[in-house]
């Protein structure tokens, strides 16, 4: 674990925590025994674990290059950051667009530790990092409003995030909520693990860990997500399966879009 944290903060290390287990997964280094646990016995009893985690990052990157480069968005909203790794949002849009502006969105302390590490930005463009709950839909965009133009189409992203509105009715919701008061023009950028046997099962283990459960979505629930947007090709399907750069590696548990508001 590194050691840019705040001092008096409360880091619970025998105990799995949700950023740290997924930092874990995707071969980063901020995680304690209890998260690498929790990893390895998830690993063993589902082994797809590392390929869904390793396939949503590499989905936020084709998604956010296609959205900065191809259709123009300058202005990203990333709700529930997670602890910084490589290839950020900010790092990914800016690499295309420099005047990019990005607000990153968390309410997790442990995650708050590390904000810093989102903060850099080009001169041209700018990040800023919410700590607030992306269930509070009202508070998240009024203080995303000092670095973002609301008025202008914002891309939202919800990546690997959304199963902790464990009410499938309340997720869509809280989605059509964000994208109702975004501008026309404006993007959402969504995928969460495919509710299936195996999947529920390894969720359960998840959450007996201790750590903040998650919950898997059917497909009709994603759909119901994008309610009043258009999802163009490819579709909703597995996330390696949208616009995949080289070859492309087997369907994974890990479903999602990119849908427009008009």
């Amino acid at each position: 674990m590194t050691d840019n944290v705040t001092p008096d903060l409360d880091l619970q290390p025998e105990k799995p925590h949700s950023a740290r287990f997924w930092n874990y997964l995707l071969g980063g280094t901020d995680h304690f025994e209890a998260d690498r646990r929790l990893g390895e016995q998830l690993k063993a009893e589902w082994p797809a674990a590392v390929d869904i985690a390793r396939a949503s990052r590499a989905f936020l990157g084709r998604t956010v290059r296609h959205l900065a480069g191809e259709a123009g968005v300058r202005q990203f909203l990333d709700l529930g950051s997670g602890l910084p790794t490589a290839d950020n949002t900010h790092e990914v849009a800016q690499g295309v667009a420099p005047d990019a502006r990005i607000v990153y969105v968390d309410h997790d302390p442990i995650v708050l530790s590390h904000a810093h590490a989102l903060l850099t930005s080009t001169p041209e463009g700018a990040t800023d990092y919410i700590d607030a709950d992306l269930t509070a839909p009202g508070t998240v965009l009024a203080r995303a409003a000092r670095t973002l133009d609301l008025e202008r189409p914002v891309a939202l992203m919800l990546l690997s995030t959304v199963g902790h509105v464990q009410n499938p009715v309340e997720a869509a919701q809280l989605v059509r909520t964000y994208m109702d008061r975004l501008a026309p023009g404006s993007h959402l950028v969504l995928c969460t693990t495919l509710a299936s046997p195996a999947v529920n099962a390894a969720n359960e283990t998840y959450a007996a860990s201790g750590t903040l459960p998650y919950v898997a979505s059917t497909a009709d629930e994603m759909t119901a997500m994008a309610s009043g947007l258009t999802i163009p090709p490819p579709g909703l399907g597995p996330i390696n399966r949208w616009y995949p750069e080289g070859t492309t590696d087997p369907d994974v548990d890990q479903w999602g879009y990119v849908a427009h508001k008009a």
